[in-house]
C-alpha cells in the first residue's frame, strides 16, 4: 500500500490540480504543501485539511479488514458472508451496499 504522502500525491494529479492550486485549498503556500507533500510528517489536522481540500476522507481500517476493503475499493468481491442478512430473505447485490459486512465485528 502507497504511503498517505504518495496516496495524497496520486489523488491531486487525478484531480489535474497542481501544488499551487492547493494554496487555495487548504490555506498552505505551495512552498508549505510540496515540503508536505515531498517528505513531510503533517499533523492529524492538516491531514483532516488535505483530505477535505481534495474531497476525500481520512478513515481508520482495521488490519483484519483491509483486504475486503481493498477489494472493494478494487472493483472486486469477496466472499465474506454478510452476518445481518436472513436466510429467508434475497440477498441485495453488492453494488448496493458495498460496505456490507466490512464492519462488522466477527465475534
Amino acid at each position: 500500500m502507497a504511503s498517505i504522502l504518495d496516496q495524497i500525491k496520486h489523488r491531486r494529479l487525478s484531480m489535474g490540480l497542481k501544488q499551487h492550486d492547493m494554496m487555495m485549498r487548504v490555506g498552505m503556500s505551495r512552498q508549505q504543501y510540496q515540503r508536505l507533500e515531498s517528505k513531510g510528517n503533517p499533523r492529524l489536522d492538516t491531514l483532516e485539511l488535505i483530505a477535505l481540500g481534495l474531497r476525500s476522507e481520512l478513515v481508520l481500517v482495521p488490519q483484519e479488514k483491509l483486504e475486503a476493503v481493498m477489494a472493494v475499493l478494487a472493483g472486486t468481491t469477496t466472499n465474506q458472508p454478510s452476518n445481518n442478512s436472513r436466510p429467508s430473505e434475497p440477498e441485495k447485490p453488492l453494488s448496493d451496499d458495498p460496505w456490507r459486512g466490512l464492519l462488522e465485528d466477527n465475534e
